[in-house]
């Protein structure tokens, strides 16, 4: 599957942004699919993940209560709705999918990025103090 993000941009701090990530090519519904975010100097890290159906949904601790992903089939798009954003969310957003992802993947199997087959290109999120 191909991934396309866009949605990031120049924000200030306590800002909202959505980002989107449409696919394209085969079918995603069954895919486990991510965001992961890599800030300046710094190794890519796991923001958020949902499952296929969109009943689970993961997040790492920094952006809980913050951040909501979902996830449209219809529409062959994931979003992350990032609310309340703060500098330290200043990173490049790639999304990414996960095709041979069991239904009962789980936290730790959804934050680990080596599981994931198909990364997009990403989408720059700059927040301002």
């Amino acid at each position: 599957v191909q991934l396309q993000a866009s949605g990031g941009g120049l924000v200030q701090a306590g800002d909202s942004l959505r980002l989107s990530c449409a696919a394209s090519g085969r079918s995603f519904n069954r895919d486990l699919m991510g965001w992961f975010r890599q800030a300046p100097g710094k190794e890519r890290e796991f923001v958020a993940a949902i499952g296929r159906t969109g009943g689970s949904t993961y997040y790492s601790d920094s952006v809980k209560g913050r951040f909501t992903i979902s996830r449209d089939n219809a529409k062959k798009t994931v979003y992350l709705q990032m609310n309340s954003l703060l500098p330290e969310d200043t990173a490049v957003y790639y999304c990414a999918a996960d095709r041979n992802a069991i239904l009962t993947a789980g936290a730790v199997y959804a934050s680990t990025q080596e599981n994931y087959d198909s990364w997009g290109q990403g989408t720059l999120v700059t927040v301002s103090s």
